[in-house]
């Protein structure tokens, strides 16, 4: 899918609906003249709500949308009858999408399930009809309570994909090749830098008809925490990744000092990336030997590791096994 279609961020004005105005109409019938109070409820106003949809990768149906507004909950009536509530108003956002206030970075609501549905904004109540107001030395109030502001404010969406396995690495270490070869995702591959500008999913098939998800995640580079690169924009998504498996290509100059470059960025970022399992590939490795392949092991950082060539298939089955234990672990 093109780039241009992948939008995880987008800031919305949303008002919650007012609620309808009691009623305080008195019971007016031919042979009842003075027949009482019967004005019913005003109906409360619509909320804004936020709901998972896992047919959605994308808040691209967002990006155009500045104002959402409920409707208002209507009056009510006589014969107490109770006013209609106002109409909701529904955003759909795919599963990983967190809603923040604004202006105090507040979570609001976290969504990881399909269907599942979190009030952002709640609509106000509707006021109580004169009938409530009736007592015995008060037997016609002729007053109603009115209904209830809603609430408004702006609000932060944001999307963090849902995947089990995140790739981390510098542009150009060979992940979305990786993927490709996996999966049946297509990214844009080509032997330049930030190749991959938005995040990639693909489902990596495992035995008797199990899989995972794997997630591309443009390259990141040393100042990424800061906002260098690409890096800001997509290290948020790192933090819905279940393993962390980090690609360094086989010809890099020094592959702990890439990892340990990696890992600062990640730790700067957020440092509960640290606490998740991690596992090191190293890529292209059909340009070594098994002399060279040695030498490299001995000054590989501590922690599961596997050589792997997209291009020829080594290690490929080896590292699926590695991810799957790691995954049920």
């Amino acid at each position: 899918m093109a780039g241009s279609n992948f939008v995880d961020y987008v800031k919305i004005f949303c008002r919650s609906g007012k609620g309808g105005a009691g009623s305080a109409h008195l019971r007016r019938e031919k042979f009842v003249p003075k027949g009482g109070p019967d004005g019913g409820d005003g109906g409360r106003g619509g909320h804004v709500i936020l709901k998972g949809n896992a047919q959605m990768w994308t808040l691209l149906h967002l990006r155009y949308t500045k104002h959402l507004f409920a409707k208002s909950g209507e009056s009510g009536g006589k014969q107490q009858r109770s006013g209609a509530s106002g109409e909701d108003v529904i955003i759909e956002v795919p599963l990983g999408t967190i809603a923040l206030h604004a202006e105090t970075r507040e979570l609001m609501a976290e969504i990881t399930e399909d269907g599942q549905e979190i009030v952002l904004l709640q609509g106000g109540r509707g006021g109580l009809g004169n009938q409530h107001f009736k007592s015995s030395t008060n037997q016609t109030p002729r007053y109603a309570q009115p209904g209830e502001d809603g609430s408004e404010t702006w609000i932060i969406i944001e999307l963090k994909l849902l995947a089990d396995v995140g790739l981390v690495g510098f542009p150009n270490a060979g992940k979305s090749t990786l993927l490709s070869t996996v999966s049946a995702a297509r990214p844009e591959i080509a032997d330049y830098p930030f190749t991959t500008l938005v995040p990639n999913l693909g489902i990596v098939s495992y035995y008797d008809y199990k899989s995972f998800v794997m997630a591309d995640i443009p390259g990141i580079i040393e100042g990424a925490s800061e906002g260098k690169g690409l890096g800001l924009r997509f290290l948020r998504h790192i933090e819905r990744n279940s393993i962390l498996l980090f690609m360094i290509p086989a010809d890099a100059d020094d592959i702990a000092k890439e990892y340990r470059i990696l890992l600062g960025e990640l730790e700067a970022y957020n440092p509960e990336l640290l606490d998740k399992s991690r596992i090191l590939a190293i890529t292209k490795s059909d340009l070594l030997d098994n002399e060279l392949k040695t030498e490299i092991r001995e000054h590989l950082p501590d922690l599961p590791y596997i050589f792997i060539s997209s291009i020829t298939g080594e290690g490929i089955k080896g590292l699926k096994e590695m991810l799957w234990e790691a995954l049920n672990e």
